[in-house]
């Protein structure tokens, strides 16, 4: 099989986590070039993969001024400038794939698809949820029938009231101006998800939401604009101090979210962070605007229904129950358990897709996107890709859609 060079467009730790893939099967891929603003992110993945010196970049925009010296791109930049790398690069005939969500409008999400069909590369979007042992064994339970037809569906993303508090009250997804929505930061790969399971079109939706907690108005009385000066801080479940050091530091956890505070974690650095940085403010006076709760009610062909919610208030996780015409099954992302109404018996398949390194995130997922993105490419077939242009767009419309809803308090058709 061909071996793949691939150049990293934002070296954060998407970007990082993906590259890995090089060193676990080095003769599948390599890394050949970086660009990344941050000095310190850019020159780690320079030196890990042995980039020349010319082929490490500050802005993706000087890769534009050269030659193809890559069969594809990785860009995991933030979701805002995702779509001049992606139709520039698209243009040059390299193949894509993007960090999801593809965009923070449904424009710019239509010109990278355009982009891409137009110049017929392979392009994938990291839906990983896709590419879970979990998902292929789910999927293949429900293409066999077991339940019969899908009725219904009840969906929940766990997202965890640390990881809220971490990445969309103190962190680069707070601010709807620096990002994008919630619905469409956090949980555009769950709508995805939904409408891969159904396999069918949404025709309409509806949704409600609010930022319930984490606002000035909830702030404790006495409590202090950073943790570290605040004397309610010990009773606080979402203390920086608990989440980046009692909780990982001090259990020797120096890998993300705490990464993302210091590129060198330590007790010193990360108190630096905590006393200079945003990750060490306290939750009730940021300047988050998304949303900590949101459910969304959408309408599938053939009056099959979902509900999806969201919420920051619960224990990190996902959930799924499937109702069916036959049975129903529950499902956690690991462990599946289908109910069969004629025998009233239960059947549990346990898919443990358990790995410790970056690219078994997401229950395996990561794994599963550049191990067939790569093998998409290096066979030049995008039928690989299950998360391809099409599909990936309707899903990102039908998160749109939802928003809209949500803010104009009605149901939106498709």
């Amino acid at each position: 099989m061909k071996k793949v060079k691939l150049i990293i467009v934002g070296a954060g730790g998407r970007g990082s986590g993906y590259a890995r893939f090089a060193e676990q099967y080095p003769e599948r891929m390599e890394v050949v070039g970086v660009a990344e603003p941050r000095e310190h992110y850019r020159n780690e993945m320079a030196k890990t993969y042995n980039i020349p010196g010319k082929n490490v970049f500050s802005d993706w925009k000087e890769i534009t001024k050269r030659e193809k010296f890559a069969d594809a791109m990785i860009i995991s930049t933030q979701d805002a400038m995702h779509v001049g790398p992606s139709v520039h690069f698209a243009g040059m005939g390299y193949h894509i794939l993007l960090e999801k969500p593809m965009a923070p409008t449904a424009d710019g999400c239509n010109k990278i698809v355009s982009a891409a069909l137009k110049n017929k590369i392979i392009f994938g979007v990291c839906h990983v949820m896709r590419y879970t042992k979990y998902t292929a064994a789910l999927k293949k339970i429900l293409d066999s029938g077991a339940i019969g037809d899908i009725v219904s569906i009840q969906h929940l993303e766990e997202v965890g009231w640390w990881h809220q508090a971490h990445s969309f009250v103190r962190g680069n997804w707070r601010n709807e101006k620096e990002s994008s929505f919630m619905l469409l930061a956090k949980s555009c790969h769950d709508i995805d998800w939904i409408r891969y399971i159904m396999g069918v079109k949404c025709k309409s939706v509806s949704s409600f939401g609010s930022l319930k907690h984490f606002r000035k108005e909830e702030q404790p009385s006495g409590a202090a604009a950073r943790c570290l000066d605040c004397k309610c801080e010990r009773t606080c479940p979402y203390s920086a101090i608990r989440i980046y050091i009692d909780d990982r530091l001090e259990k020797g956890n120096l890998g993300w979210p705490t990464d993302v505070l210091t590129p060198v974690v330590n007790k010193e650095n990360v108190l630096k962070a905590l006393r200079e940085g945003p990750y060490g403010r306290c939750v009730y006076e940021c300047d988050n605007d998304v949303v900590d709760n949101q459910v969304v009610n959408m309408l599938f062909e053939g009056g099959r229904t979902v509900v999806f919610t969201m919420t920051a208030f619960v224990h990190h996780g996902r959930k799924t129950r499937i109702f069916g015409t036959k049975g129903d099954i529950y499902g956690d992302g690991s462990k599946i358990e289908i109910f069969d109404f004629l025998t009233q018996k239960t059947e549990t398949v346990d898919t443990n897709a358990s790995d410790a390194t970056i690219l078994g995130g997401h229950g395996g997922g990561d794994y599963g996107i550049m191990d067939s993105f790569i093998k998409a490419v290096a066979e030049n077939n995008p039928k690989l890709i299950i998360s391809g242009p099409d599909e990936t767009l309707e899903s990102h419309l039908m998160v749109f859609a939802a928003e809209k809803a949500r803010r104009e308090n009605k149901v939106v058709n498709l």
